[in-house]
């Protein structure tokens, strides 16, 4: 789909002209001459940019900037700021107003949609971030935080450190940022250490531009710093085609060496900003996708991961003569523990059940909660004697010592566990560890029944038969468990 943007301009030909550049891009566009006509034809369709005239009569571009943020808040598009070259003053109070971009009059082809492009990827990138966020929040998952203020790690990377010892000192002036001077191969090592990568790099001009872009390229490459980390370019304004490489290749801003000290300190702090926005709207869709996989008060994995890692371990082991096991485990007469002592005492014997589990499992084995009293275990690569062994220590734990309920009372807590091993389909493993779940409820609980193997090379194999020598009393059956 095209992107659109908003062309807000006062001279008819600089409208007509630049809705050629754009629509020859590709581009829907959108013409007006003022800043109420512009706020308007924003509240009828929301444009991906806005390209501003800092002239237009009615509203200077400061205003018309907080007119917008105050419209459509985190929503609010990249606004591209147009000026007179030389108006210094005029582009660092625009950037102070929330301009995303400031671009010299005459307004060149290349240069504006190179500056587009980068903007767009950088606001859609947030946009989806925040769209997934909202739909977290709409299934009952986590939201972003807020909060932006801690002062930041900022590297100046140069090979004149004069330069960048001078350039440090004025915006230490102007900020409290941490503030390293680091020549290109120190702004390697820091990037490839997650304690020490600063979050903005400043990249100061460089007599031979390609190293500065070789250097860029090698940052957003390193995982600390792909995209946990902005990073500006000084670049010379007579020489666009290096500003217009280092957009395209990741840069998320540029500072003019003309630029004066406020500018470039409100571009760091600009920066900073929609890096720790980014970063706050990843940890949380991180946070909700967790969520969608764990159990939210045993904090273990819930069904739905288990079975479709059951499927994975499963299609993993379909062509060897590998084996895996499954533990069905319930809390034995855990009603009459909510009957008896409340829900909050439920709760607190479903912790303590799991953490005592975990403490006892091998690093690559899984444990998940798939029911109320219900808990499963997954052991990779595993033989029939190992996974009664496993499940007869995990009963063990439980029953060994008492739990201690919210009140201060000890209560014994015992579990029945249904044993097998083998390598048919998860959905015949667990069916059959149910059966021999319910064989260890009815044979007394507090117990371990080992289901007979169940393998892929025996299809005929007649399910729910209990090892006569595990347990020759119990009776073959389908009927579920009761408590």
């Amino acid at each position: 789909m095209s992107r659109r943007v908003l062309i807000v301009e006062s001279t008819a030909t600089s409208r007509s002209a630049l809705k050629a550049i754009l629509s020859g891009a590709r581009y829907d566009t959108a013409a007006v001459s003022t800043g109420r006509e512009a706020l308007d034809a924003i509240r009828e369709q929301l444009p991906d940019a806005i390209l501003l005239d800092a002239g237009v009569p009615d509203m200077d571009c400061v205003k018309f900037c907080a007119r917008v943020a105050a419209q459509l808040g985190e929503a609010m598009p990249p606004i591209v700021v147009m000026l007179e070259s030389g108006a210094i003053r005029a582009r660092t109070e625009a950037i102070r107003g929330g301009a995303a971009a400031i671009l010299s009059r005459p307004v060149e082809r290349s240069w504006l949609l190179t500056n587009l492009r980068a903007l767009l990827r950088s606001h859609e990138t947030r946009s989806e971030l925040r769209r997934r966020n909202v739909t977290a929040a709409n299934l009952g998952f986590s939201d972003a935080g807020t909060g932006f203020g801690k002062p930041a790690r900022l590297a100046l990377v140069s090979t004149d450190q004069d330069h960048a010892a001078r350039l440090a000192a004025s915006i230490k002036q102007r900020s409290l940022h941490r503030i390293d001077i680091l020549n290109p191969e120190e702004a390697i090592a820091a990037s490839d250490d997650p304690e020490r990568a600063p979050e903005i790099f400043l990249l100061c001009h460089d007599p031979d531009p390609d190293e500065m872009l070789t250097l860029m390229a090698e940052l957003r490459a390193r995982p600390n710093t792909r995209r946990r980390a902005a990073i500006l370019v000084e670049y010379d304004p007579g020489n666009r085609p290096i500003g217009a490489r280092a957009l395209d290749q990741g840069a998320s801003d540029l500072v003019r060496t003309d630029a004066s000290v406020e500018e470039i300190a409100l571009r760091i702090d600009r920066q900073l900003r929609l890096k720790r926005q980014d970063d706050m709207l990843r940890a949380s869709l991180d946070a909700s996708l967790m969520m969608a996989v764990h159990d939210s008060l045993t904090e273990l994995f819930n069904r739905r991961y288990a079975m479709r890692y059951l499927e994975d371990l499963f299609s993993q082991i379909e062509d060897t003569e590998r084996n895996y096991g499954m533990l069905l485990m319930d809390i034995d007469h855990f009603k009459s523990v909510n009957d008896t002592y409340g829900h909050p005492a439920g709760d607190a014997v479903l912790k303590q059940v799991a953490r005592r589990l975990r403490n006892n499992l091998r690093e690559g084995d899984l444990l998940a909660r798939i029911g109320g009293e219900e808990f499963l275990v997954a052991l990779p690569e595993c033989l029939d004697d190992e996974a009664f062994i496993a499940a007869d220590r995990l009963r063990q734990s439980i029953a060994a010592d008492p739990f201690i309920l919210p009140d201060g009372t000890e209560l014994h807590v015992t579990l029945s566990i249904g044993a097998i091993c083998g390598s048919a389909e998860p959905e015949a493993l667990l069916a059959r560890a149910d059966e021999a779940l319910y064989a260890a409820k009815e044979a007394g609980r507090n117990r371990v029944e080992r289901a007979r193997p169940l393998l892929r090379e025996k299809p005929s194999d007649t399910p729910a038969e209990l090892s006569a020598a595990d347990n020759p009393t119990v009776p073959s059956r389908n009927a579920r468990y009761m408590n």
